[in-house]
C-alpha cells in the first residue's frame, strides 16, 4: 500500500509548481500586453496572445525541468533555488530572441531586451521568494524518512552524507550485515527506509525481496556490476526474459555524432571565450610573471596520452615534490587561480584539445598517467572508463564534488557510459551552468 506521504508530496509538487508558473506568467502577460505587444506591426489578439503564453509556459517548464528545479524537497534549497535561477535566465534569453524575430524591427531591439530583462527580475524575484517559502512548508508537513542502514565492510562516510540531509532523512539506526538475517529484517520492519550500505549481492539480493514484499523503500550502493547491466537491452526473442549487455564502445554513429557536436560547440565557445581568456592571461601574467598557460599529461579514451591545457592557477613550483591534487585551502594557488578555478575559467583552453580531437566536450575527466596506474591497482575496474574520450565535463562532474572519491567518481563515469546518448550530453552541457554556482563542486580534497 502507498504510504500517504508520497501521495501529499506528489499533489504539493504538482500545485506548487503551477503555482510558481502562474505567477511568472502573470507578470509575463501584464509586460507583454501594455509595453511589447504594441511593438508589433500588427498586435496579437485573443488566441495569439494565448498561444504565446503558452510557448512561454513550455520554455520556462522545459528549462527548470532540465536544469532539475521540478522536485520541491528533493534537493537542498540552495541547490533548487540556483537550479530554478539559472532555468529562469536561460529561458527569458530564449524569450527574448524569440520576441526580437516576433517583432522584427531593429530598432526596437534595445526595448526588448530592457522588457525581458525586466521580466527576469521580476519573476527571478519571486520566484526565490516563492521557492524558500514553499520548500519550508514542505520541509514542515512532510517529515523526513526514519532509516536504517545496513552496512558492509567498506568505509564510505555514507552515514555523513546521508546526515546533511536532514531534512530528508533521519537515521535512526546502523546495523552490521554480518548480524542474523531475522535479526536484521526484524529491524527493517521498524522503519520507513533502508540503506543497504555496499553489502554482499546474495545478502542485498534477500533484503531486496523482503523489502519489496513488505512495501518498503529501499536504497543501495550500486558495485560496479549494478552499474554495467544497467544499460542492457531487453530482449524478447524467447519466451524467457534475457537482457542483453554489448559491453562495447559508442556505435560509429553515435561517434560521428558526438565528434560533430564537439567541433561546433568547441569553435563557438572558442569564439565568444576569446576576450575572458585574454583578460585572464594579463591577470595571471602580471600577479607573478610565469607562463600563463598549463600543460599536463593526461590519459584519455584507450589510455591514450595527450598533453591538456590549462590557465596556470597555482605558483610555477607547485609541483617541486611530485604529482598531488589540490587541497582544501590550498596554499599553492596564487589570487588569480583561486578566482578562475572557481568559475572553471582555467578549464577554458581545453576547448583546444576538443577541437583537436583529443578530448570530447562531454565523458570522464583525464587523469594523470600515475593516477591512472595507482587506481587502477586498487580498482581494476578503474580502465573501464576509458573506453571513451576524456571530457571537458561530464557526469561525475555535474553530480560529483572534487573531493568525491575515485571509486564513485568511477561509478558516475560508467553510469555515462552505460546511458550515453546525445540528449543525454546536451543536458550534461546544460548543467554545467549550474555547477559553476555551486561552491562544494569546486571544494579540494
Amino acid at each position: 500500500m502507498e504510504n500517504k506521504h508520497e501521495s501529499v508530496k506528489r499533489i504539493y509538487n504538482y500545485v506548487a509548481n503551477f503555482f510558481l508558473m502562474l505567477v511568472s506568467v502573470a507578470v509575463f502577460r501584464y509586460i507583454w500586453i501594455t509595453e511589447l505587444n504594441p511593438l508589433m506591426r500588427t498586435p496579437f489578439e485573443g488566441k495569439g496572445n494565448i498561444l504565446l503564453f503558452i510557448v512561454y509556459v513550455v520554455i520556462l517548464f522545459l528549462m527548470i525541468s532540465l536544469f532539475q528545479g521540478v522536485k520541491i524537497g528533493y534537493y537542498r534549497l540552495s541547490n533548487l533555488l540556483i537550479s530554478r535561477s539559472v532555468a529562469y535566465i536561460c529561458a527569458h534569453i530564449v524569450l527574448g530572441l524569440q520576441i526580437i524575430l516576433m517583432i522584427g524591427q531593429v530598432k526596437y531591439s534595445g526595448i526588448i531586451v530592457m522588457r525581458v530583462i525586466e521580466v527576469l527580475a521580476i519573476t527571478g524575484t519571486l520566484n526565490a521568494i516563492l521557492t524558500i517559502i514553499i520548500t519550508k512548508i514542505y520541509n514542515k508537513i512532510i517529515p523526513p524518512y526514519q532509516m536504517i542502514i545496513i552496512n558492509g565492510d567498506y568505509q564510505n562516510n555514507l552515514r555523513k552524507k546521508i546526515d546533511y540531509r536532514s531534512d530528508k532523512y533521519k537515521v535512526k539506526e546502523e546495523i552490521h550485515i554480518s548480524e542474523d538475517m531475522d535479526k536484521i529484517k526484524e529491524k527493517i520492519l521498524l522503519y520507513d527506509a533502508v540503506m543497504l550500505n555496499d553489502i554482499p549481492t546474495d545478502k542485498k539480493n534477500m533484503i531486496l525481496k523482503f523489502c519489496f514484499e513488505n512495501d518498503i523503500r529501499t536504497y543501495f550502493v550500486p558495485k560496479i556490476s549494478d552499474i554495467l547491466v544497467k544499460g542492457a537491452a531487453e530482449l524478447k526473442i524467447f519466451d524467457t526474459p534475457v537482457f542483453l549487455c554489448r559491453n562495447m564502445q559508442l556505435t560509429f554513429e553515435q561517434r560521428f555524432a558526438k565528434r560533430t557536436m564537439d567541433i561546433i560547440i568547441s569553435l563557438i565557445l572558442l569564439i565568444l571565450s576569446s576576450p575572458i581568456m585574454l583578460l585572464t592571461w594579463i591577470a595571471i601574467k602580471m600577479e607573478d610573471g610565469g607562463s600563463a598557460f598549463y600543460m599536463q599529461e593526461r590519459c584519455t579514451m584507450n589510455e591514450k596520452r595527450f598533453n591538456v591545457y590549462k590557465f596556470r592557477s597555482m605558483r610555477m613550483d607547485a609541483e617541486k615534490n611530485g604529482a598531488q591534487l589540490a587541497k582544501a585551502n590550498d596554499s599553492r594557488i596564487t589570487n588569480v587561480g583561486a578566482f578562475i578555478r572557481k568559475t572553471r575559467i582555467d578549464e577554458l583552453p581545453q576547448l583546444i584539445n576538443i577541437l583537436k580531437g583529443e578530448m570530447s566536450f562531454v565523458g570522464p575527466r583525464p587523469e594523470r598517467p600515475e593516477f591512472v596506474k595507482k587506481n587502477c591497482e586498487s580498482i581494476p575496474e578503474f580502465k573501464y572508463r576509458m573506453k571513451v574520450k576524456a571530457g571537458l565535463t561530464g557526469y561525475a562532474q555535474v553530480y560529483g564534488k572534487y573531493n568525491t572519491t575515485f571509486l564513485d567518481k568511477l561509478k558516475m563515469d560508467l553510469l555515462y557510459i552505460e546511458k550515453y546518448s546525445l540528449l543525454l550530453d546536451l543536458r550534461l552541457i546544460l548543467m554545467t551552468i549550474k555547477v559553476i554556482f555551486m561552491k562544494d563542486s569546486t571544494e579540494g580534497v
